[in-house]
């Protein structure tokens, strides 16, 4: 069995060793803190934190991303969700620029960002730019694509004249 120390004593003896507090941290600001934190008590008896669902009446923050194209050509600013992916980027992108979303490229302080970056862990706040790339495949696709039609459309040469 193991023997757990009076609450009093360990109050007391780490009150008189710091004068402004625990450990140098102000009382005042930790119980402003710990006023704020919603709790709730489950089935169980268990004192817990209060959860926040998407119905709850917490407020999303929206933020404004710049997007540009490499040669500045062409900007746009989006409005969206500040906890939103790059993935959800690129299709509100794909509806102002006519690019899919497979066939666009986000950077992002110089670095490619996958589909299921989210915004805010990147780092992405409010009027920050992202350059839009266009794939160099799909582009490439693009142009073999247009060649073959040109060269389909020629008419066919005859070799043998009557």
């Amino acid at each position: 069995m193991v023997k757990i120390p009076s609450p009093r004593r360990l109050f007391r003896s780490r009150s008189r060793s710091t004068a402004g507090g625990i450990g140098g941290v102000d009382m005042c600001a930790m119980v402003a803190e710990h006023e704020r934190i919603e709790w709730e008590v489950r089935p169980g008896g268990m004192l817990v934190q209060k959860r926040r669902g998407p119905d709850d009446d917490a407020v999303v923050e929206a933020i404004l991303v710049k997007v540009c194209t490499a040669g500045g050509a062409w900007q746009h600013d989006v409005s969206i969700d500040a906890t939103a992916t790059f993935g959800d980027l690129k299709v509100l992108l794909s509806l102002a620029t006519g690019l899919w979303p497979r066939e666009q490229r986000l950077l992002y302080r110089g670095r490619e960002r996958d589909d299921g970056d989210h915004l805010h862990m990147a780092g992405v706040q409010d009027k920050d730019k992202v350059l839009l790339l266009e794939d160099p495949a799909v582009t490439e696709r693009k142009l073999r694509s247009t060649t073959l039609a040109q060269l389909m459309g020629v008419p066919c040469h005859s070799f043998i004249q009557v």
